[in-house]
């Protein structure tokens, strides 16, 4: 049940419809609700708004639209854990994980995750807002919000928002303010981050922690894109797909009979080990490998892809993952599969060509979640505005130069003996692979030192593993463990 409490400056931040469009500067609206939480109820505070981001001269350049959950009704709740929440792109909205994951309110999705009518959303009861308080976090040109103009109407540049360390750097800005003002400086923090989110809570750890004097108990990637894979190509990206290949190739019953008759989680490391020891190395040779070695890597590597050896041999081992999206099924249903969630089927145009023509997940996704965050926002949240909710938002042209995210984060750890990782990925995901997950895990902290405070989970499931409903419960549940686990429970923070 919800119920609106009260309307903040209602009259000061309204739009007239007369005039142009404006997004509120410093503004929210606050609502009741309940939710049934693993069988309690659990009463919270739903705050939606806007707070502004200053220059280094105290003007505001943008206002970023924001949602808070908070428990109500419970004592010591400055010392509740708070999780800063965001998505990816870059130019995504929260909107993912904030109506289909973490929140107190879920889309109305079959089981499987795939669009129904009517439109909207239900209650949660898988919701981590028992354990945890929320705020989803939308960047500049996400959801509602957006650069301001100084007072001669002038935009500020681009420069200080669109780009991995000047999003990285307004960010902690912006999240100083709001723990000030919401008086959560006494709670245990987590920041959690959904794709490009990966490589952004991975800076936002040392920015945090050396810019703005916040210590983190947490930092949690999901189908976390780490640029330092993705854009490296060649040898070491396209090895660590062949897992993905399998699991999917598993999941279409596109393997040979010995490999399709054993569960994912028996199929997966040998494949893993084959992929490391034996691919890599075999590509790394490029036109110099010996024929008689090329042959039986294409062998081994259409036995765990359900590709044929004649394709793989065609690609000189190096397949890549959009002509696999239109391969796997080419010569049976004629159907393409998706890039995020290779479970979802497409049909092009034509079965000849090297890609598919759509991405069948994602046109499902933004079917289901478009109209129910608008509905939600206005209905329940009760924010009414002309201005577009900017579902993905132009970002201009990213800047990706001087990426340390990666080491950032060892850093941020290394500093911090309290802050433990956790990372959360779906076997079928062809974007962020599970396995190039693992592998920056690895590669964070290459001395070993910090293994311990790492921990990672797969989904059988795609890129938002918790559409799935199992999953939902599943991904829900780690995250409850790992809050507990990163919980100091009274010891210091201190190396012995």
């Amino acid at each position: 049940m919800k119920w609106y409490t009260s309307f903040l400056l209602l009259f000061s931040f309204l739009f007239s419809f007369s005039q142009d469009l404006k997004i509120p500067i410093d503004t929210a609206y606050t609502t009741q609700g309940s939710v049934s939480i693993k069988g309690k109820t659990v009463n919270y505070t739903a705050e939606t708004g806007f707070q502004p981001v200053w220059n280094d001269e105290g003007k505001i350049i943008a206002s970023l639209y924001y949602t808070y959950y908070k428990r109500s009704n419970i004592t010591k709740a400055k010392n509740r854990p708070i999780i800063y929440s965001f998505n990816g792109g870059p130019g995504s909205a929260s909107v993912w994980m904030h109506i289909a994951y973490t929140g107190p309110k879920v889309l109305n999705i079959d089981d499987e995750g795939y669009p129904i009518q009517p439109y909207g959303v239900k209650d949660n009861p898988y919701s981590i807002l028992d354990v945890a308080d929320i705020v989803f976090i939308n960047p500049v040109n996400t959801g509602y919000s957006r650069k301001v103009a100084d007072k001669n109407g002038k935009l500020p540049s681009d420069k200080l928002f669109f780009g991995i360390n000047a999003d990285i750097k307004y960010l902690a800005s912006w999240m100083n303010t709001f723990t000030t003002r919401k008086d959560r400086w006494s709670s245990p923090k987590y920041i959690i981050g959904e794709s490009y989110g990966g490589t952004r809570v991975m800076g936002l750890s040392l920015e945090l922690q050396n810019k703005q004097w916040m210590y983190l108990n947490g930092v949690i990637m999901v189908s976390p894109a780490d640029y330092k894979v993705l854009r490296t190509g060649g040898p070491l990206a396209s090895s660590l797909n062949l897992p993905y290949y399998a699991a999917t190739a598993w999941y279409h019953n596109r393997l040979p009979e010995a490999l399709q008759q054993k569960d994912l989680l028996d199929v997966l490391p040998e494949v893993e080990e084959f992929a490391l020891n034996d691919l890599m190395p075999a590509i790394a040779k490029g036109g110099f490998i010996a024929p008689n070695e090329k042959a039986a890597i294409a062998k081994k590597m259409s036995y765990y892809s359900g590709l044929s050896e004649n394709v793989i041999l065609q690609h000189n081992l190096d397949v890549p993952t959009s002509f696999f999206w239109k391969e796997l099924l080419r010569d049976t249903s004629g159907k393409t599969i998706g890039r995020l969630d290779s479970r979802y089927l497409g049909i092009d145009k034509t079965d000849a060509g090297t890609r598919p023509d759509y991405n069948p997940e994602l046109t499902s996704w933004l079917h289901s979640f478009t109209p129910a965050i608008n509905a939600y926002i206005q209905n329940e949240l009760g924010f009414k505005t002309d201005v577009k909710y900017n579902v993905f938002g132009n970002v201009g042209r990213w800047d990706n130069s001087n990426d340390r995210t990666r080491d950032n984060l060892r850093q941020a750890m290394a500093q911090n003996p309290y802050l433990k990782v956790f990372t959360q990925s779906g076997y079928y995901d062809g974007a962020t692979t599970y396995f190039a997950a693992k592998y920056s895990q690895w590669q964070i902290d290459p001395s070993g030192k910090m293994k311990d405070r790492f921990f990672f989970k797969g989904y059988r499931s795609g890129h938002m593993m918790y559409l799935r409903h199992e999953d939902l419960i599943k991904a829900n549940d780690d995250l409850r463990e790992f809050i507990k686990a990163s919980s100091s429970n009274g010891t210091s923070a201190k190396y012995e």
